[in-house]
């Protein structure tokens, strides 16, 4: 599987090349860009060229970029506006749509090919009305990303909505066959099982989101810090019909630098290429 890691493990710095460097150097082959404004700012012609140089120098793959969370960031209180495709008021589900175009937009500079997208927010309740709204939004987001060489793909998150079962039901009713999935193994962990939801999710996935736990709460630790199996989450993605790519998506930890998440990078993914040369 294609080695990968996303800028989330950087997510309270500003992007530059020197973290990029760090996660290349810890053995990714191909990086996911974290779109938050105040870590990348997607808005910023200069900063997006920045980032755009850095791939094209390199030759590491762009290969996604999470879809904003937050929009109308503010630095002075260190937060903004949650975007939510789902949300009850049409004039923050237009605001929310519109961030993540101006996201996905950055691939006319920087080219990627998957965009990591959230239905609704964490915890949120189900209901047929937030259902339609994911529906309305997926089907405006691929028709956007499309000319840009993007493809959508749709996260397994903790609410009542992005389950995986709503996941298969979304796209099947909506018939949206170049909608995928990203297999997020740490929220499958603390909502079911990640075998079941590899099960239900299975034929959709293209990409994951790489981190454990310890079924209590989503602390997005790197694997074996936690309690899944990794042995058998190993073996079920190489089985999978699209073989995604193993991306780390690990929670910050000031206290290490650089150098630090290089050396811890390189040692799972160590560990992990072991699990699948033995299963």
């Amino acid at each position: 599987m294609l080695k990968a890691i996303s800028t989330y493990v950087f997510i309270k710095d500003r992007l530059h090349p020197g973290l990029l460097d760090a996660l290349h150097r810890g053995g990714a082959e191909a990086i996911e860009v974290f779109a938050a404004r105040e870590h990348f700012d997607y808005t910023s012609r200069a900063h997006v060229k920045e980032i755009a140089g850095w791939f094209q120098s390199t030759g590491v793959q762009f290969h996604s970029m999470h879809a904003p969370m937050f929009s109308n960031y503010e630095p002075e209180s260190g937060h903004g506006e949650q975007v939510n495709v789902c949300d009850r008021d049409k004039r923050r589900r237009i605001e929310s749509m519109d961030e993540i175009k101006r996201a996905i937009e950055v691939a006319e500079q920087a080219p990627f090919k998957f965009l990591i997208q959230h239905l609704g927010l964490g915890g949120e309740s189900f209901d047929p009305h937030k259902f339609d709204h994911a529906m309305t939004a997926v089907e405006h987001l691929r028709a956007f990303a499309k000319p840009l060489g993007v493809t959508v793909l749709l996260e397994n998150i903790p609410n009542e909505i992005a389950t995986p079962e709503k996941l298969v039901e979304l796209v099947q009713t909506g018939h949206f066959t170049d909608v995928g999935f990203c297999f997020d193994t740490g929220h499958a962990h603390i909502t079911s099982t990640v075998h079941q939801a590899f099960g239900v999710m299975e034929p959709h996935i293209r990409s994951t989101h790489v981190h454990d736990n310890h079924h209590d709460r989503d602390s997005h630790l790197w694997p074996g810090d936690g309690n899944i199996d990794w042995n058998e989450t190993i073996h079920s993605l190489r089985t999978a019909p699209h073989l995604p790519a193993l991306l780390l998506e690990i929670e910050p930890d000031p206290q290490k630098p650089p150098s630090a998440i290089s050396s811890k990078a390189a040692e799972v993914f160590a560990k992990l290429e072991a699990i699948k040369a033995n299963t």
